[in-house]
């Protein structure tokens, strides 16, 4: 059977699969393959035009696999993804195995479909030119230049400069702070609300360290359930539990020499604060069914938008756990304290949206500024970012945003504080439920099963209110998985 703008997605993670499946829907039939036979099957039968395949994948680097994918099919435009940007592998085997292109992890959604785009147009000039196979050979100069380029873009947008403030901002002594824990190899921990800005301090904590250039690994410890979390942090041996199909290297073990980043660390449950603790105190991992424990060396910056203090009180926080994060904690202010942020953040948030859009509004008019400076932005930078790609996409004209395209809680606050004087109990009620089922969604990254637990709710019963309240799930850090 032939398929139009068919992406064969080769990736042992059935997360990273399904993250790509969602940013390439609507554009692209995407078809995963979690291991190197499986990805031969589909060869067999399908047209695919481009190969998106990771790099490390047990029993067989995606660099080997594809150097046999282009003997025996070579039509495919094939594509590498690794987080290591410096594979001494994939510089090496670049040539052999014909690879068009090659991906950085983290990668940027709107980046990866230019390139996928980029390598079906190529396919389709193959084809156009009679089946000769047109490809991308860089030499093995090239190609490390490539990297370093991409390693000095990286660093660019996660040195400590590339957050964005006014000079005024308490933000500035953040940062002032932040650069003294580069300077010792200690733990972090950030604290804050949902949306200032956390990871980003932690990626730029990393690449001020003496651990830049190695491995930073990012794991939301909100959005597992405690075994598969386990099996994501430490790893696991095939048939450790029931789903676990293959041996799986966990993200300490990647992020060897580098630095792991554990978001939302204060969801994570007493049983699991004990196995994260003897990480911390020994160095060491145990993949789950392995006999002997594996030694590594992890730099840990971890986050949470909870009250530490108080749950270690409550006792919901195990108090030794907390000591070992927290040799350097740092808190992030929300936007709400920091309104003279606003107006530098709003301009860079426009400018990314323009690119993204294919749009060239100018900015803001000082109505609108002024506006969102006395809003409380209670979803602090990643509201601001919502709000001003909504303004745009219903802005007719390239000019200066007006205050009319704001929402109306922003627009005209009075009238949704009069409004909120009026309600009647059920419409208090009903807010409060459609605030609580929001929060959990943001903090359990999306996960159905997860979100319906914590509220007490059943999956079917969650949907409804979902629907009823227009509420939609947004999985980051490449999408949790929520059991269908």
């Amino acid at each position: 059977m032939t398929i139009a703008n068919t992406v064969l997605v080769v990736d042992d993670e059935i997360r990273s699969v399904e993250a790509i499946r969602r940013v390439l829907a609507g554009e692209f039939e995407v078809i995963g393959a979690h291991n190197a036979a499986e990805a031969e099957t589909v060869l067999a039968g399908e047209m695919v035009q481009v190969i998106l395949c990771d790099q490390r994948m047990p029993g067989e680097s995606g660099v080997s696999f594809l150097k046999r994918v282009r003997d025996q099919w070579p039509d495919p435009v094939r594509l590498i993804i690794s987080g290591y940007m410096d594979s001494e592998d994939i510089i090496a085997g670049i040539n052999e195995a014909g690879i068009y292109q090659f991906i950085t992890k983290p990668w940027q959604p709107d980046k990866l479909v230019e390139s996928v785009r980029e390598a079906s147009a190529l396919f389709r000039l193959q084809k156009e030119a009679g089946g000769a196979a047109v490809e991308a050979k860089p030499t093995e100069a090239r190609l490390r230049s490539v990297v370093a380029a991409k390693r000095g873009a990286e660093r660019l947008c996660y040195e400590f400069d590339a957050i964005v403030h006014a000079p005024t901002s308490p933000i500035a002594e953040v940062i002032s702070l932040a650069r003294r824990a580069t300077e010792y190899d200690i733990s972090v921990l950030i604290t804050g609300a949902s949306g200032t800005g956390k990871e980003l301090l932690a990626r730029a904590i990393h690449h001020g360290s003496g651990r830049a250039g190695k491995p930073f690994v990012v794991e939301n410890c909100g959005a597992l359930p405690d075994q598969l979390l386990e099996s994501e942090l430490f790893g696991c041996k095939k048939g450790a539990f029931t789903g676990a199909y293959q041996d799986r290297i966990g993200l300490f073990e990647v992020a060897d020499g580098g630095a792991i980043f554990l978001d939302e660390i204060g969801e994570t449950s007493p049983s699991f604060q004990v196995k994260l603790l003897r990480v911390l105190q020994e160095g060491e991992i145990r993949p789950l069914g392995a006999q002997r424990p594996r030694k590594v060396d992890v730099r840990v910056i971890s986050a949470t938008n909870r009250d530490l203090d108080a749950e270690v009180a409550a006792g919901r926080f195990r108090r030794d756990l907390y000591y070992r994060l927290a040799a350097f904690p740092i808190h992030v202010p929300a936007l709400a304290d920091r309104p003279m942020d606003i107006p530098p953040i709003a301009t860079r948030i426009l400018r990314d949206v323009n690119h993204a859009f294919h749009r060239a509004v100018p900015g803001f008019r000082p109505e609108t500024v002024r506006r969102m400076q006395a809003y409380d932005w209670p979803g602090n930078v990643r509201e601001l970012h919502n709000e001003i790609q909504r303004m745009v996409a219903l802005s007719d004209a390239d000019e200066p945003l007006a205050p009319d395209l704001l929402s109306g809680r922003i627009a005209h606050p009075q009238h949704a504080a009069a409004a909120t004087a009026t309600a009647t109990l059920r419409d208090h009620i009903e807010a409060l439920e459609k605030a609580q089922i929001q929060e959990a969604l943001d903090r359990c990254n999306g996960n159905i099963s997860r979100v319906a637990g914590s509220l007490g709710l059943s999956r079917v019963g969650l949907r409804a209110k979902m629907q009823r309240f227009g509420l939609q799930r947004h999985a980051g850090n490449g999408g949790a998985a929520d059991g269908h």
